[in-house]
């Protein structure tokens, strides 16, 4: 049940998601302990192209738009930043490979290119990013490279949070998209008490989030990109959900975030603002 907001209490976690292999699906968590690098396990791997010695990213779809038909998750759970378990891989064929094995030679051949997985070490880590032709955009038709902060598989941040009153209002200003969560491969998903429909992360920047004993400082807003219109499981591609995000709110779907605080989130938790 929800307290009011005069007592600090908005909203309530919805869901939590963590996402092994940075662009792989990932997986939908009851809860997970956070510490400074955000969910416990969180992009703990990515695939590095040999060729460039870039992290492979579906921000370039045309290199990599198959990422999204492979599935990862940890063989146990992990225990601790230094204690990360192997990884198992669900391949586009149904086949399954474990990061204990043979990976590298079985992504590579199932990619159509030469891949390593890897764990966060790179001094200087770079993607390349594909942004289509859409108004709004800070580049149209055009491939970039991207740095990653070191020693990270992270765009910008280690926490993604995002609501339903955002999914809800893009709903609204486009109906013929599809928008559902995992489209947007958020960490934290909050639902607010009110049921409002409306960007009510953009008014969060600068503030704290209290979620149990953690406590998460929201840095800025989350840009969006060409991922968010790719194809996955029954999802069709369709550039118009990039689209309402440029057009209606600068781009952004929900906000970014560093912690604060560690400690464990639970799906059902309440969520208070702080300052």
């Amino acid at each position: 049940m929800f307290v009011s907001q005069d007592e600090g209490v908005f909203a309530s976690v919805v869901s939590l998601w963590r996402y092994p292999v940075k662009s792989m699906m990932g997986e939908e968590l009851n809860s997970s302990y956070v510490t400074e690098r955000g969910l416990l396990g969180d992009r703990a791997y990515a695939l590095v192209d040999q060729e460039t010695g870039k992290v492979v990213s579906a921000k370039n779809p045309r290199k990599w738009g198959k990422l999204f038909d492979f599935r990862a998750a940890f063989t146990q759970q992990p225990q601790g930043l230094e204690q990360i378990p192997p990884v198992r891989i669900a391949l586009p064929d149904g086949a399954f490979i474990s990061s204990d094995q043979d990976i590298d030679h079985v992504l590579s051949n199932a990619l159509g290119r030469r891949v390593r997985l890897m764990r966060p070490s790179l001094e200087k880590p770079g993607l390349e990013e594909y942004w289509p032709d859409i108004e709004g955009l800070a580049h149209r038709e055009k491939v970039t490279d991207e740095a990653m902060p070191p020693q990270t598989f992270f765009d910008l941040a280690v926490i993604h949070l995002l609501t339903t009153a955002t999914i809800n209002r893009l709903r609204e200003l486009y109906p013929e998209g599809r928008f559902e969560v995992r489209r947007f491969r958020p960490n934290i998903v909050v639902e607010s008490a009110t049921g409002e429909k409306d960007f009510i992360e953009n008014s969060w920047v600068g503030k704290t989030l209290a979620i149990g004993e953690v406590r998460l400082k929201v840095s800025g807003p989350c840009p969006r990109c060409v991922m968010t219109t790719l194809p996955q499981g029954d999802l069709p591609r369709d550039l118009g959900i990039l689209r309402a995000a440029a057009r209606y709110n600068q781009v952004n779907v929900g906000v970014y975030a560093s912690v604060h605080q560690s400690g464990t989130i639970r799906r059902g938790d309440l969520v208070g603002l702080e300052g």
